[in-house]
């Protein structure tokens, strides 16, 4: 399957539901970020300011979200915008056997049997900017993370510490092979 192919629904929402990293990675997320509202521990709010962070996937646009969180809410009353300019899209580069096999090669070295799997990241990098200037960018970690993320952005955001050295020499094994390229 392709990012262009119909994606299979019951597939994906088994996966989502089990695993929030791959839900994540599946679909549009938007979560409250930033609540502000109300004058006083007794009152009702007359105003409520929420900052809703979106991870858009790509192929989608900033304004089918904000279209869909509007049908959502089902207020017209609610005001929706967005805040700054939004960052660069572009279609992913191409995997090509350049950057694979080295990753695969190295991968197989540190953990022999273990496949390589690509995947979208959940974060932003600023491959985001030099992907759109037309450089392809790619990210590599070679570090293993816990089924539950390993909290990212939480209070206990963690990784193992030999995650990190082993990342460390995945990387540097990986450096070496793409140095011998032509």
């Amino acid at each position: 399957m392709t990012a262009h192919d119909t994606p299979d629904a019951a597939a994906a929402a088994r996966l989502g539901a089990a695993n929030p990293v791959w839900n994540a990675m599946m679909r549009t997320t938007c979560i409250p970020t930033l609540i502000n509202g109300g004058h006083a521990p007794n009152a009702q709010p007359q105003k409520v300011t929420v900052n809703v962070n979106c991870r858009i996937l790509p192929g989608h646009s900033i304004a089918e979200t904000q279209g869909e969180i509007a049908s959502a809410l089902a207020n017209p009353a609610i005001t929706i915008k967005t805040i700054g300019e939004p960052s660069p899209t572009s279609p992913a580069p191409p995997l090509t056997p350049a950057i694979l096999d080295p990753i695969k090669a190295a991968a197989a070295k540190l953990w022999p049997g273990v496949p390589v799997v690509p995947t979208l990241s959940t974060g932003a990098t600023d491959g985001r900017f030099t992907n759109a200037a037309g450089i392809p960018t790619y990210g590599v970690t070679g570090m293993f993370t816990d089924p539950d993320g390993n909290g990212v952005h939480g209070l206990n955001e963690r990784l193992r510490v030999r995650s990190l050295y082993e990342g460390r020499d995945f990387l540097f094994e990986l450096i070496k092979l793409y140095a011998v390229q032509e």
